[in-house]
């Protein structure tokens, strides 16, 4: 068993070696983990934001509120999905690590900026049209 252990061990420790003799980020994962939990984040918000300040206006519950469930399916994943192929071209491209650096923190404060201020848009949208409709 002793044998077993150290053999894990081993091969542990030469993921580990090999991991750290190449100090270049995983920007793909990165860029692809801040999508993922971005996406979480918009759902939440959509969920308890949208349909929450939504649903409860004119005594019942309005087909409003589902249309950000709807926009959520059918345009926000593919554009987060088109957004990682970029990243994966970018990558591709031969950029230097500063430049790569740089649209990482830029794209990033985007994937975040959308994820939470599309939600409260939808909601100020939907309220102007309440608003004009009377």
């Amino acid at each position: 068993m002793a044998k077993t252990v150290n053999r894990h061990e081993s091969y542990f420790d030469e993921a580990a070696k090999a991991d750290h003799e190449d100090d270049t980020p995983d920007w793909q994962r990165r860029i692809s983990n801040h999508i993922a939990y971005a996406l979480l984040a918009y759902t939440a918000l959509q969920i308890f934001v949208v349909i929450g300040e939504l649903g409860g206006h004119d005594g019942g519950m309005s087909m409003l509120p589902y249309l950000g469930l709807i926009v959520l399916i059918g345009l926000v994943i593919p554009v987060c999905r088109k957004f990682e192929k970029v990243w994966e071209r970018r990558l591709e491209s031969g950029l230097s690590q500063e430049a790569i650096l740089r649209q990482y923190k830029f794209d990033r404060i985007m994937i975040w900026l959308a994820a939470i201020g599309f939600p409260f848009l939808l909601v100020a949208i939907f309220r102007g049209f309440s608003a004009l409709s009377g």
